[in-house]
This record gives C-alpha cells, sequence and structure tokens, in this order.
C-alpha cells in the first residue's frame, strides 16, 4: 500500500512538472506570444505580432522547428522557445487563457468530422451542434442554435476579436444561422455542410459577405 501511495505521488509530481513546463499553443495570448512572434519575424517567417497564437504562428513554428531538426509539432515548448529566443521559457500558469487553450485544442480534435444536419456528436455535427459540444468539454454550457447563441456573450467588432470567440454568419435564412469558433490569424473553425469540420477565413469573399457580428462568452 505504502508503495502504492509513492508511486502515486511520483506520477503527481511529474505531471504537475510537465505542466509547469508546458508550452505555448495556438489559442494562447498575450506579451509573451508578441515577444516570440517579433523573433520569427526577424527570422523572416510570415507572422503578424499581434499577440494571438493562431494557425499561422503554429505553421511557422514548424518550418522552424524542421530548421532545427527538432519535433514539428507547432507548440512551443522549452527546446522550441530557448532556440528561437536563447533564454529559459518561463513556467505558463493557468491563467485566463487556459479556457481558451482548452476550447481551441478541443475544436481541432474533430478536424474532418462529417457535417450531419441537427448532428450533435463526433460522429457528426451541425455547426451550432459543434460549437455547443466543443464548449461543453470545457465546461461552458451554451444554448443549441446559432441564433439563440447570437444572444448570448458579449457583442464585439472584428478588431476585437481573440481565439475562443464565436463567429456568426447569415447563410441560407435571414439573422445568425451559421457559427464558428474564432482561432486567430482571421481565421475560424466551424462545421461546414460539404466539408465537415474544417478552417476557413473570415475574409474569403463568400464568409465576409455573410458575417454578421461576434460574440466573446470567456
Amino acid at each position: 500500500m505504502r508503495a502504492l501511495v509513492m508511486v502515486m505521488m511520483l506520477l503527481s509530481i511529474s505531471v504537475s512538472q510537465s505542466y509547469a513546463a508546458g508550452a505555448y499553443r495556438v489559442g494562447d495570448q498575450g506579451a509573451e506570444i508578441a515577444e516570440i512572434q517579433g523573433r520569427l519575424v526577424i527570422l523572416g517567417y510570415d507572422v503578424i505580432a499581434d499577440g494571438a497564437f493562431g494557425p499561422a504562428m503554429a505553421d511557422a513554428v514548424k518550418e522552424f522547428q524542421k530548421s532545427q531538426g527538432m519535433k514539428a509539432d507547432g507548440m512551443i515548448g522549452p527546446a522550441t522557445y530557448s532556440a528561437l529566443l536563447g533564454k529559459e521559457m518561463p513556467d505558463i500558469s493557468r491563467g485566463m487563457n487556459f479556457i481558451s487553450r482548452r476550447i481551441i485544442s478541443n475544436a481541432m480534435d474533430y478536424l474532418g468530422v462529417p457535417y450531419v444536419f441537427g448532428g450533435t456528436s463526433p460522429y457528426g455535427f451541425d455547426c451550432s451542434g459543434y460549437v455547443q459540444y466543443v464548449f461543453a468539454n470545457a465546461g461552458i454550457s451554451l444554448p443549441r442554435t446559432a441564433d439563440v447563441q447570437y444572444e448570448v456573450g458579449t457583442p464585439i467588432s472584428t478588431t476585437e476579436l481573440v481565439a475562443g470567440d464565436l463567429v456568426f454568419f447569415s447563410t441560407y435564412t435571414y439573422g445568425a444561422s451559421h457559427v464558428g469558433i474564432y482561432l486567430g490569424d482571421n481565421s475560424f473553425i466551424h462545421a461546414s455542410s460539404s466539408r465537415g469540420i474544417s478552417v476557413d477565413s473570415l475574409g474569403s469573399s463568400y464568409w465576409s459577405s455573410h458575417y454578421i457580428g461576434a460574440r466573446r462568452i470567456l
């Protein structure tokens, strides 16, 4: 029994240390991210130092990691951080970015899942069912349909968007009839009726012409 307790304690310490080191990833925001982006810009990578870790930054990090012979996972752990900035990586606390990180990470897990009208599970999602499911996994309850989801949270402008915000569109009917989760870099993830869970750009001709607004839930 004492041996089992010791094993559990060691596992707990190991997990805590692993999390303390952590990694910056898609969905994170802040001055630390802006500093890393600034370094990537100096090295010639196509990113914007806006303090928001989006898909474009993840692609740049992967390219940097490949150039260094490192595992190209698009996340900035201690080794990547040190190689980029030449200093030790600080501990990452479970601050205000923790929930948005969890939502973005969970959202990306379902890339490729097919679209199913009325779908609310990983066997198939519609747009609002997908958003509701992802947020529920982070402990946040949302209404079932896009038009009602559009009524919750805080209205924000396009210039205020950060990863984890909800973006809404008027597609097949008047008002909010489609919803997605903003990722940063002007991109969002959603349940597309033609491609299933996929990433698109707010700047594309179709989505920009159907965009009606955004809400901040977190």
